[in-house]
């Protein structure tokens, strides 16, 4: 693909857009002179016996037209970029364009976030005008790998359960959607010498939780476990500094059972999630942050409430919308 971005294309480019324009005006100037003259003005084409085509020039009005649609695209070619890597005399680009639009949004939304910006993200979870904002923040920029609902899915964590691989502290999620995460398991099974190891191992796994296993090859699994250890510490527990799952609570975030786990020692696993600072503000980052805290503690967005993800909210107030509007024009610029 290298090929594709070297100087010979722009020049190809703009050479080929410039014969086409060049082309244009040689057809109109050669179909504008008034045709040679015959005796009955045709050209002794004739269809159907008695059709016969008239010699005659092109129209002054369509001729008119063309010209101007060919002044109008030298025009447009010299002010905007279309011609390779001219840049066009108006500087305009589609990242200034986007930019402009960002920063009209984020001045028209800042006096909404103004207001959240002296409370701790625990204390905006119970305040409803807050939720409705982080809940269309969370639906535009996270429900595409987590859920609308926020419980994730196979690979994708889930957020209602309070299972945290870096953390569940306000400083810890937000650190994760501005600086995003990069998850790595090595694959071990070549350094745990074949098939038959791998699955003594994955057998021990398994016991950490209490889950069925056959018990002499759990025991035999332990020693080799040490391998492990070094992330997932001396009891599976996990280590939340480096993003190590918890083994024994019996929460995957891939596929569970014995074949799962077999899978992920032998192949290993890799996880990516995506920075999202450079494309949402900090205040848009401080009311996601107390929203994603809301998913997993609803008892403090609602006290007496039941277990689980807080009901879907009201609908939002006119300020609510506009404030999470900027995580549309967001999404439309990085899906990309």
């Amino acid at each position: 693909m290298a090929d594709f971005t070297t100087g010979f294309w722009s020049a190809y480019i703009a050479i080929l857009t410039t014969l086409g324009i060049a082309f244009c005006l040689l057809v109109l100037i050669a179909n504008s002179r008034k045709p040679p003259a015959s005796a009955d003005n045709t050209t002794g084409h004739v269809w159907d016996e008695d059709l016969r085509e008239a010699n005659n020039p092109l129209p002054r009005w369509w001729i008119g037209l063309f010209i101007i649609t060919i002044m109008f695209a030298i025009g447009y070619l010299a002010y905007y970029p279309g011609l390779g890597s001219f840049a066009g005399a108006g500087g305009w680009s589609s990242a200034s364009a986007y930019q402009a639009e960002r920063a009209a949004l984020e001045k028209a939304t800042q006096p909404i976030f103004a207001g959240f910006a002296g409370k701790t993200p625990e204390q905006l979870v119970g305040q409803a005008d807050a939720m409705a904002i982080g809940e269309r923040l969370f639906l535009n920029n996270c429900a595409q790998c987590h859920g609308s609902d926020g419980r994730g899915s196979r690979g994708f964590p889930n957020l209602t359960d309070n299972d945290w691989l870096y953390g569940g502290s306000a400083e810890a999620i937000r650190t994760t959607i501005t600086q995003g995460r990069h998850g790595v398991m090595p694959a071990l099974g070549p350094a745990l010498g074949g098939a038959a190891n791998v699955e003594r191992v994955a057998q021990y796994v398994l016991s950490l939780s209490g889950s069925a296993t056959d018990a002499v090859k759990a025991e035999l699994g332990r020693q080799q476990f040490a391998a492990c250890a070094a992330c997932h510490g001396p009891k599976g527990e996990g280590n939340q500094a480096l993003g190590a799952p918890n083994l024994s609570d019996r929460i995957w975030l891939h596929t569970p059972g014995l074949a799962g786990v077999i899978a992920t020692i032998d192949n290993g696993r890799e996880n990516m999630m995506p920075e999202h600072g450079s494309k949402m503000t900090a205040e848009q980052i401080h009311v996601l942050t107390s929203y994603v805290i809301s998913l997993s503690r609803p008892a403090a967005a609602a006290p007496g409430a039941p277990a689980g993800p807080p009901a879907a909210s009201p609908a939002p107030s006119p300020a609510a919308a506009a404030a999470s509007a900027g995580s549309n024009l967001l999404q439309a610029s990085s899906r990309n």
